[in-house]
């Protein structure tokens, strides 16, 4: 079954917990100038999933938060997250660093 999306802003981070994949980035992608805005981390640990939809969204968010002026961190990347991230070979710079636990 599949699990939602959620996302809650505590202070500068957006935690995000469940699922981002194809089935569930509409939300979030309607809503992501408001959400994103003043946002300078994400914490990751709570995703169960991500699928190739779901890294091009945290791609584009990390973009929007850049177009603003601000610069990210990724917090509580799962390994498979990561793994996913080297497969795709992206080039240097496209996401940030993703910080150590």
């Amino acid at each position: 079954m599949e699990e939602q999306l959620s996302w809650a802003r505590e202070g500068s981070t957006l935690a995000l917990a469940g699922e981002l994949d194809g089935d569930t980035v509409q939300p979030l992608w309607q809503q992501r100038e408001q959400v994103m805005a003043g946002v300078r981390a994400f914490d990751l640990a709570k995703l169960t999933r991500v699928d190739t939809a779901g890294l091009a969204l945290l791609i584009h968010l990390v973009a929007l938060v850049r177009k603003q002026g601000g610069d990210l961190v990724l917090q509580g990347a799962s390994d498979k997250l990561q793994t996913l991230v080297k497969l795709y070979n992206l080039p240097d710079g496209l996401l940030p660093t993703f910080a150590s636990q």
